[in-house]
């Protein structure tokens, strides 16, 4: 079993933190990446999308002019698709984009991403993240203080209600704060640095370390 330092802000030891082989050793594999980040993008589409067709466009009623004698092409009605302003074909109508994965897929996935940041040395665990005040100038300052201020983007997942440390930062653009019951494979893979909370590592533990059975929660 993996053991993991745990950080301090400001700097010191505060003791380590086993990491379960079965969720932080998992296999890194980029196919199961792949279909889990398409699924979790399709869920985000709004499908709202939508044209009007020969039978939704207004007006022709009538023959645009009679069938024969004219010397031009016949014509039943000016909603026909090759006039100007008549109906699109086949053009896109509200629809939903959302597809299923096995749940194993997806927890298989999550483990993946997890596995892969501990190995890239990516992964830090804080052995609390609390805030005095809804400050985005003391949100830097812890983030600083765990050495985070240089890195392009960081995750961080708490296992309880922080909301001094979300607002805080709320207006950094590089830093994304996610409870640990929403934990995806899109946000892990997404940011370069992933933190957690000692309590946050215990409630991943229960939830991805258990062998898949009946009814699973969401992964």
């Amino acid at each position: 079993m993996a053991t993991q330092n745990l950080v301090r802000a400001g700097g010191g030891g505060a003791g380590s933190v086993e990491l379960d082989p079965a969720v932080f050793e998992a296999p890194v594999k980029p196919h199961l990446f792949h279909a889990e980040v398409r699924r979790q993008l399709a869920r985000r589409r709004a499908g709202t999308h939508s044209t009007k067709n020969r039978a939704a466009v207004s007006g022709g009623g009538i023959k645009p002019w009679r069938q024969k004698g004219t010397g031009r092409a016949r014509q039943g009605t000016i909603r026909a698709p090759q006039w100007a302003g008549g109906g699109a074909v086949f053009g896109p109508v509200p629809r939903s984009y959302e597809h299923d994965l096995p749940k194993k897929v997806r927890r298989a996935a999550l483990r993946g991403a997890l596995s892969l940041r501990l190995r890239e040395g990516a992964l830090l665990v804080a052995d609390s993240l609390e805030l005095a005040e809804p400050k985005t100038k003391q949100a830097l300052a812890l983030l600083a203080g765990l050495g985070l201020d240089g890195a392009s983007s960081v995750l961080v997942v708490i296992d309880r209600d922080e909301p001094a440390l979300e607002r805080g930062l709320r207006n950094v653009s590089w830093a994304s704060v996610l409870r640990v019951e929403g934990l995806n494979t899109y946000d892990v893979l997404r940011h370069a640095k992933l933190l957690l909370t000692r309590g946050a590592v215990d409630a991943i533990h229960a939830r991805l370390a258990a062998p898949a059975r009946g009814a699973e929660d969401g992964a």
